[in-house]
């Protein structure tokens, strides 16, 4: 695996959707800016963790809503990777555990890593970090690691055991009581945790679009055009509902 080689597509993709090249990110919401991507949220159970559909002007990234925040966070990562740089296929499955499979796999698990987690960045933190405890990572470290980056403790430990900063037998005594290590510490829960079930169906992006955009070109009926949106589970856009507390403006 050529690792200098993905940090430099992570870095490059970084830059395209307008982010520098060390700081936090938005997975999420930088994924929603990509031209012609449909998004689509949805529980796949507990052995895929996304999916990549690729066509001509057409793609669609879907995420397992059932899993945590965190490891939706590194799936779309994953998946990006898909997207931008495999070549070897129209579709891509992400299995649910990080670092296995095949070489492409890898390859994509590695470039999410480094796309969510910056060499510098991460390798600035831990320095300070290790500074403060004596010259090795704690539990304690490796938790603000993951709320600072937005990710799993599965992801953090997998990158950490890569870049020699834990061993496996130190990984594999911090994967248990995640939620009570994180919580103990004064961190919301919010990461370890997958959307809600009443959330956990959705679809964002192009698809909607496209849909709208056939109404307004009298292409399709409003009759069809809510038969759509309810395909791609958005009846609040039929229906009209509206969150908790109504709209609130700032």
């Amino acid at each position: 695996m050529d690792k200098m080689d993905l940090w430099k597509k992570a870095l490059s993709l970084r830059k395209e959707l307008g982010e520098d090249a060390t700081s936090p990110i938005d997975i999420f919401a930088l994924a929603y800016t990509i031209d012609k991507l449909s998004i689509v949220y949805y529980p796949m159970g507990s052995n895929l963790s996304g999916i990549c559909i690729k066509g001509a002007g057409n793609n669609v990234i879907a995420i397992n809503s059932s899993m945590t925040l965190g490891r939706q966070r590194f799936s779309m990562a994953h998946e990006l990777y898909h997207l931008y740089f495999d070549d070897d296929g129209l579709t891509a499955v992400c299995a649910k555990t990080i670092g296995v499979g095949s070489e492409r796999e890898k390859q994509a698990d590695q470039f999410a890593s480094y796309l969510l987690m910056p060499p510098d960045a991460l390798s600035d933190m831990v320095k300070r970090l290790k500074k403060s405890d004596s010259g090795k990572l704690t539990l304690r470290d490796v938790v603000r690691l993951e709320q600072y980056f937005g990710v799993s403790r599965q992801t953090i430990l997998y990158r950490l055991i890569g870049e020699n900063e834990l061993t496996i037998q130190e990984a594999d005594s911090m994967r248990q009581n995640v939620i009570w290590s994180a919580v103990n510490l004064g961190y919301d829960d919010t990461l370890y945790r997958p959307t809600p079930e009443d959330k956990q169906y959705k679809t964002y992006g192009y698809y909607i679009q496209q849909a709208d955009k056939a109404l307004e070109q009298g292409l399709i009926s409003s009759g069809k055009y809510d038969e759509l949106l309810l395909s791609a589970f958005r009846s609040d856009l039929v229906y009209g509902e509206e969150s908790e507390g109504g709209e609130l403006l700032d």
